[in-house]
């Protein structure tokens, strides 16, 4: 299987970057046709990539060239942010991106959104979806994602790998404060009554235990983690939802998506060093589902979709989540952007997450002897 990747910064968006970015992984994969390119432009091209996007797939000779803008990007060999940059991921071989109404085999469905373009008609039409949320700073603009090597002015492309095997996860990386508490009563999007107590006891109990001080709640911290049943949040299998507010007066709190009555809830805090240990933890979890052999245990290639308040802004400086990867699977060609909400198959449902990475593990399908 050919595939690599490369990554070009300068100092100002040009095409020319677009265009270095693919040739350098043309390079490396030994390829002078690709079948598909994944491409990733910093926001600065976001409000006219289409000469970056001709210049990309000119340098490939081909024109299926997929991918979005997003405030930062990353490769394998390093990651960028707030500087014009282009990161690209070349396919040749048997491996290609292919559009999704060719998916007869129900595939996983690569996913690229720009904010304003997410509803769940198309995300949840059947198809398991894995990706990201273009993270350009308003998500408007003429375009912000593309294919076929033209932008897609609906907002939002798909496609999927032929011929690969693929295995995602999401890592939330939070340390849950609370067990799993059955909700009794909502309105809208407050809770008004978990446990049969003001929602805001058993936060304000669990902040002080881990804080040990009376300092306020960091709301920006703290994550809403729900699920049908308590095993599920438990399993680590839950869905997420932001805290927008609490009111001191009757103790409920305002998320912000409405949750259901019997449902289950727990407060979780996002912690830098159990963030770092799960990752690693979905990597071994990825490399068991696809059942690699012990002759061939590094997947072909990866994909992550990062939070731009998971990366290195989380980190003090340094993508911790990157270095996880790059030291469990040395040389991999790994994709990826920093952007405001991951999408990912979780129970059966995609889900948009916040504050998570999500991780796609790839591998070439076997081939029987029969």
């Amino acid at each position: 299987m050919k595939v690599a990747t490369s990554i070009a910064l300068g100092t100002k968006a040009t095409p020319a970057l677009a265009a270095q970015a693919v040739s350098q992984a043309m390079e490396k994969a030994e390829m002078t046709t690709a079948n598909s390119v994944l491409l990733l432009l910093t926001s600065e091209f976001a409000n006219d990539p289409q000469a970056a996007i001709k210049a990309a797939a000119k340098a490939a000779n081909c024109t299926q060239v997929m991918g979005c803008s997003a405030t930062g990007i990353f490769t394998e060999e390093d990651w960028v942010l707030d500087a014009p940059a282009a990161a690209a991921m070349v396919f040749g071989d048997d491996v290609s991106l292919q559009l999704a109404k060719f998916n007869h085999t129900q595939q996983p469905l690569l996913t690229l959104t720009a904010p304003n373009a997410i509803n769940s008609t198309w995300l949840n039409d059947g198809n398991k979806r894995l990706g990201g949320v273009s993270g350009d700073a308003i998500g408007q603009g003429p375009f912000s994602v593309w294919q076929n090597a033209k932008g897609e002015v609906a907002g939002y492309v798909d496609a999927f790998f032929a011929n690969v095997k693929v295995a995602t996860k999401a890592s939330h990386g939070l340390r849950l404060l609370t067990k799993p508490k059955k909700i009794q009563q909502v309105n809208g999007y407050d809770v008004t009554v978990l446990d049969n107590k003001a929602p805001i006891t058993a936060l304000n109990k669990a902040w002080r235990l881990l804080n040990k001080t009376d300092e306020p709640i960091p709301l920006h911290l703290v994550i809403a983690v729900y699920a049908n049943n308590a095993a599920t949040i438990n399993a680590g299998d839950y869905n997420q939802t932001h805290l927008i507010s609490y009111d001191e007066d009757n103790g409920s709190i305002t998320l912000a998506q409405p949750l259901k009555a019997g449902q289950f809830l727990s407060w979780g805090f996002r912690d830098k060093t159990l963030a770092e240990a799960d990752l690693t933890s979905v990597t071994h979890h990825l490399i068991k589902e696809l059942n690699l052999k012990p002759s061939s245990s590094m997947p072909d290639f990866g994909l992550l979709f990062s939070c731009l308040g998971r990366g290195p802004y989380f980190y003090g400086g340094i993508d911790r989540d990157l270095k996880v990867l790059t030291q469990q699977f040395p040389n991999m060609p790994l994709l990826g952007f920093y952007g405001n909400g991951e999408i990912a198959s979780i129970g059966g449902v995609n889900q948009l997450l916040p504050y998570s990475a999500v991780l796609s593990l790839f591998a070439a399908q076997q081939v029987s002897s029969n």
